[in-house]
């Protein structure tokens, strides 16, 4: 059975080594493609292919579709334009190809407005942070000052962003200077901020909200439609201390029911958590695996494999392993060849 990966995030290519390992039988043939020859991902696919670098929306599905037919695709798992391939699910199967999707277009594009995410998901373990939204100064000093009355330090971020990309933690006690020559980059004077908003009319849609001061939780999931079958959460201490530990707090794993069930997750997404004063806040969801997952699948469940599995055979033939919480994982960095 052929499964193809398209281009994804750099970390994919630990999912296809997880999914190697248990793959004791060999049923499946793993097929990995991205626009940089030298990716990572190739030394942990049977078969590699560049694919176009210019390429995008329909041009890129109708890419995929003919890769589809001519390397007879059994199931492909998208990276790259993700939400587009959700709703092409009837396209794909005339030639042949399941596509594993987290959830239908719909729902991704909501899961992926944090704003608009926020305001629909419900989750009485873990609540969203109080937050606003802005899209120019006038709304960020509206947002600002609202939210200052209840809460004591704030953050801010995009509405729509990966990797933690433009959050900064406000400070009123500091100085740009202060931040810039300690090296924290991710805070931001209030006076800098208020400066870089005002001199744009109007900017993306922003997310004023309470700051998280506590221990984070990136949690790995794999669910079949809208059923939660395994979950692993790493634990982020606030306070550097040396890698992560795997913790199976039950509110935690709640939390993760109640949102998968909701939106009827299905495959493979990751959860952020995160602690503050007033208790655990739900941060958003990643509809894919975490760059993360390696470490999570030490606790014991292999979930790129289980994930796999479970889509193609149903659950029901396979046995989870019990989660072992507890454990401190961590990454290193390990020299290979490439070529």
């Amino acid at each position: 059975m052929r499964i193809w990966f398209n281009r994804a995030f750099s970390s994919i290519h630990a999912a296809l080594r997880l999914i190697r390992e248990n793959d004791t039988d060999g049923r499946y043939e793993l097929v990995a493609s991205h626009p940089n020859p030298h990716a990572l991902v190739r030394l942990n696919a049977h078969h590699f292919f560049e694919e176009p670098d210019n390429l995008k929306g329909t041009g890129y599905l109708e890419w995929c579709e003919r890769f589809c037919r001519e390397q007879r695709i059994d199931i492909f798992v998208p990276g790259k334009e993700a939400t587009a391939l959700a709703a092409e699910h009837q396209r794909f199967a005339q030639a042949g190809t399941s596509i594993l999707s987290c959830a239908d277009q719909e729902t991704l594009e909501l899961i992926h407005d944090k704003h608009r995410f926020s305001e629909k998901v419900r989750c009485e373990s873990a609540p969203p942070p109080a937050g606003k939204v802005c899209s120019d100064l006038a709304s960020f000093d509206v947002a600002y000052e609202k939210l200052a009355r209840e809460h004591h330090v704030l953050c801010i971020k995009p509405a729509i962003s990966v990797y933690g990309i433009g959050f900064r933690k406000i400070c009123e006690d500091r100085s740009a200077f202060s931040i810039f020559a300690a090296g924290d980059v991710y805070q931001i004077d209030l006076t800098s901020l208020r400066n870089m908003l005002g001199a744009q009319e109007t900017f993306a849609p922003l997310l004023v909200m309470e700051y998280l001061d506590g221990d984070e939780f990136s949690v790995d999931c794999i669910a079949d439609r809208g059923v939660l079958k395994c979950a692993i959460a790493r634990r982020k201490p606030s306070r550097s201390s040396g890698g992560q530990i795997i913790d199976s707090r039950e509110d935690i794993q709640r939390a993760c029911r109640q949102i998968i069930a909701q939106f009827e997750l299905n495959g493979f997404m990751n959860i952020q958590f995160r602690e503050g004063c007033d208790g655990l806040r739900l941060l958003e969801v990643n509809p894919r695996m975490s760059g993360g997952i390696a470490m999570a699948c030490l606790a014991g469940p292999n979930l790129p494999y289980l994930g796999l599995a479970g889509f193609d055979q149903g659950y029901g033939a396979l046995t989870i392993p019990p989660i072992s919480a507890g454990l401190r994982v961590g990454e290193f960095n390990q020299a290979t060849v490439l070529q």
